[in-house]
């Protein structure tokens, strides 16, 4: 309760004025958890209200301006000092990136229990840093319990910047399925549980629910990096996860206009080692602190082009899952093809769990049963090895080469050369990256040319 004895008139208006645009916030995300994923997508927090106080756009406007002009002193004092809600200057905050923000927290939580804030930031890597640094405070010893089966940027900052620049101990887990090798690797000095769901390139699985509990019974949090599956396939905060991370320039951004990454916590995670402030509210209070100090902001130009993608990921993640499915089907019996990684085909291990928990959000059979879909990226080996890996990629002529993923064209690329390249041979050994791997993100073509370039590149020459 704000008091006046606390507050001059003029201060304590621009609070109550704050007061009313949290609980008005508040009613529509209520209103908005009870409506399905697709209309959360399209929507997310504005509404008619909204569009009336911007000229009565349908759209939500790019604020491209760097500042905030504010009424008086006593609103701009509020403000700075996070007393109301506002947004001040684009490197702290910015009402286009508060609209994306708050889409993808309701997106997140979908379906479940908890409440959880949205942070955007300029990269992918930005928001894994974003989500991870806060945990390594202090002078005395720590460690991090990762999965080897991750991206190679990710592998990157843990084992050079974090571990070898400033001491911190990596503690790699070779096999994310097995329970009992996490367990193994947590001290009294772990900070987090750090995995890929499903990983990049190798489209290995990792229990959440179980590694959660694992982490909550030492104190620790549970990240997870959930770019592949995207909130329409799987929702780990629902599954006991304390944060989530992605690459939003991936699969939720599949038009490939902008570069770009979240970071969204659920309210009240589970770490001994911070305070009561980052752990209630960790993505509020990374914006308000971290974020604004490191300054890894999202344009506001990048967050209207995402917000235009997000509205159809359902529909878009259900139809590359589909053609991915079909292509999986294709190589696996490819006279070229040694060996495929797709969490849908029954040969994959950690099919039965990708099979439980890759689930398409609002979608079910005519039997009602759930409809599983299992993502649009692929991995598969090559008959001859690495130079027959290379002779494949070089001769596609629908798919693209690139070291990305996610994307409405279908792309390409041999992890050994490009994504993972930095880590080098002990480090994709870790992972189980072989030089003779082609990874393959499946977009929206028509699976009959995909597949005619594929056996045309394939083909021995």
């Amino acid at each position: 309760m704000k008091t006046t004895d606390k507050y001059s008139p003029s201060l304590l208006k621009h609070l109550n004025q704050g007061d009313t645009l949290t609980a008005a916030a508040e009613r529509r995300r209520a209103v908005m958890r009870t409506m399905r994923f697709d209309t959360v997508a399209v929507h997310g927090l504005y509404n008619m209200q909204a569009a009336l106080a911007n000229q009565g756009s349908i759209i939500e406007p790019t604020y491209l301006s760097p500042a905030q002009h504010f009424e008086d002193s006593d609103h701009m004092e509020a403000a700075l000092a996070n007393l109301m809600p506002s947004w001040v200057y684009s490197r702290f905050a910015n009402p286009t990136q508060h609209f994306l923000e708050e889409t993808i927290a309701l997106l997140e939580t979908y379906g479940g229990e908890c409440r959880a804030t949205a942070c955007v930031t300029a990269s992918g890597m930005a928001a894994i840093f974003m989500a991870t640094d806060p945990f390594l405070s202090g002078t005395q010893p720590m460690n991090i319990v990762a999965s080897a089966k991750c991206y190679g940027g990710t592998f990157m900052l843990f084992q050079e910047r974090y571990g070898k620049e400033r001491g911190v101990e990596i503690r790699w887990v070779i096999d994310p399925l097995n329970l009992e090798e996490w367990a193994r690797q947590i001290d009294d000095n772990t900070r987090f549980l750090y995995g890929e769901v499903p990983s990049n390139p190798g489209l290995e699985m990792l229990d959440i629910e179980s590694t959660a509990s694992l982490a909550h019974e030492n104190g620790c949090p549970l990240i997870i990096d959930s770019t592949i599956a995207t909130p329409a396939l799987l929702r780990p905060l629902c599954k006991g996860a304390d944060i989530v991370v992605h690459s939003l320039s991936k699969s939720i951004t599949s038009s490939g206009m902008a570069i770009a990454g979240a970071l969204v916590a659920r309210h009240h995670i589970n770490s001994r080692f911070v305070e009561d402030e980052l752990r209630n509210n960790f993505a509020h209070h990374i914006k308000s602190a971290h974020y604004r100090d490191y300054g890894p902001c999202l344009s506001p130009h990048s967050a209207t082009m995402i917000m235009n993608d997000l509205r159809t990921l359902r529909s878009r993640i259900d139809l590359f899952s589909r053609n991915a499915i079909q292509i999986s089907l294709f190589l696996k019996n490819h006279s070229q093809v040694k060996e495929v990684f797709y969490p849908g085909l029954e040969s994959m291990r950690g099919h039965s769990l990708a099979t439980k928990h890759m689930l398409l959000v609002d979608g079910s059979l005519e039997n009602g049963a759930p409809m599983n879909r299992y993502g649009h990226l692929l991995g598969f080996t090559v008959q001859e090895g690495s130079a027959a890996a290379r002779d494949t990629l070089d001769k596609l002529k629908l798919i693209w080469r690139a070291a990305d993923l996610g994307r409405i064209k279908s792309i390409a690329t041999i992890p050994a050369i490009s994504t993972h390249q930095q880590q080098g041979d002990s480090g994709r050994a870790l992972g189980n990256i072989p030089n003779s791997l082609i990874r393959l993100s499946i977009g929206g073509e028509h699976t009959d040319d995909l597949i005619t370039d594929l056996d045309q590149a394939l083909t021995p020459r």
